[in-house]
């Protein structure tokens, strides 16, 4: 029987469904959250729905119902003390936030593994990739004093390749699984960091959900590769479909990001990838533009850069800007990704003007 671990994941909304799967593998998770949620969470546990193939309709996992368990703090709730390892699924400006700071201040501080799934890669995990000039890219980071705390060789990064949404018309603590992808992590420095992982993978792939029909295979697995670089097959998708998703005058849904003109985002896409291969990945670390476009088709609602941009959003994750500057440091350059870079700053600059009147709105 292998050993159970207790796992701090940062972030209860894309957090929630890698909880969901740990704990089918009989891990106990606790999600880094607001009072509100950790309240409801804590009372009514987490509802993550998949699609499953074969099957109609979406198949509803409830917390409650596994062998392992989820529940919820607010940030300075934590003791940190008796975790085994950190996962960081919140937007990358949210580490910049007092209580979260600290808390990422204390994990660097004892020195816990800890594997991010956000689109951002943290500097740290950059930090593991020999010929990058990571102290010039310090400046696409809302929490750049955050990410230079944590050590790099306790740092992994995990593609977060699956899909998911909170419903608006239901509670915080349900979400929707719209494209049921796998999480593909990179090895740590460490030999017993990655054990751990891969514990944690095997745990995961062995578990069965007791379905009314039967025990169901869930999708969503965790895949643990050797290559630094197989968590920035991600990056190619995140150009060429959510960053695209931005438009001068609104957001558009992915799918239409990259289906109104598939030879414009084939050569995007194309270009990423060359410079994945320039920073070290190996063609077999990617994914073929053709499998994402497939993916891409059920993506029928903007991304979440997209929404938070045009909710005046003063602050994103900035995976185009971090391309844009690592494609500079091999003297590469491409215009589609120029404009893109430009519409978003654009807009940021907007967003930003916009807060003070919006505070004044609200009395505060």
């Amino acid at each position: 029987m292998t050993h159970k671990f207790n796992v701090l994941i940062l972030g209860a909304s894309y957090g929630s469904l890698l909880a969901t799967k740990l704990a089918m593998g009989g891990h106990h998770v606790t999600l880094v959250c607001l009072q509100q949620e950790a309240d409801l969470i804590n009372t009514q546990g987490t509802k993550v729905r998949f699609p499953i193939r074969g099957r109609s309709g979406l198949l509803q996992i409830e917390s409650g119902d596994l062998s392992g368990s989820i529940r919820a703090e607010i940030p300075g709730g934590i003791d940190l003390e008796k975790f085994q390892l950190v996962a960081l699924a919140m937007q990358e400006p949210q580490y910049a936030s007092d209580g979260v700071r600290d808390l990422m201040y204390a994990v660097a501080r004892r020195g816990l593994p800890t594997m991010s799934i956000m689109n951002m890669p943290p500097l740290t995990f950059l930090r593991r990739m020999q010929g990058l000039d990571v102290d010039m890219l310090s400046g696409c980071y809302s929490a750049s004093s955050v990410w230079e705390q944590l050590n790099p060789d306790r740092m992994t990064l995990c593609s977060p390749d699956p899909q998911a949404v909170r419903p608006p018309e239901e509670a915080v603590n349900v979400l929707q699984v719209t494209l049921p992808t796998n999480f593909k992590a990179a090895a740590f420095a460490r030999s017993e960091d990655t054990a751990m992982l891969r514990s944690i993978q095997a745990d995961i792939e062995a578990a069965r959900f007791p379905a009314p029909e039967g025990p169901v295979e869930i999708p969503v697995k965790l895949k643990v590769h050797e290559s630094l670089f197989v968590p920035t097959a991600k990056w190619p998708m995140l150009l060429t479909g959510n960053y695209r998703c931005v438009r001068r005058d609104g957001a558009r849904s992915i799918r239409d990001a990259v289906h109104s003109n598939l030879d414009e985002s084939r050569s995007i896409y194309g270009w990423v990838q060359e410079v994945c291969v320039r920073l070290g990945a190996s063609p077999a670390d990617l994914v073929p533009f053709e499998k994402y476009a497939d993916a891409a088709l059920g993506l029928t609602k903007p991304s979440s850069a997209a929404r938070a941009l045009f909710s005046c959003a003063p602050d994103i994750e900035r995976v185009d800007l971090l391309v844009h500057k690592i494609a500079a440091q091999f003297h590469m350059q491409n215009t589609q990704l120029d404009e893109i870079v430009g519409i978003v700053n654009r807009r940021l600059e907007v967003n930003r003007a916009l807060r003070p009147a919006l505070r004044s709105e609200k009395g505060g």
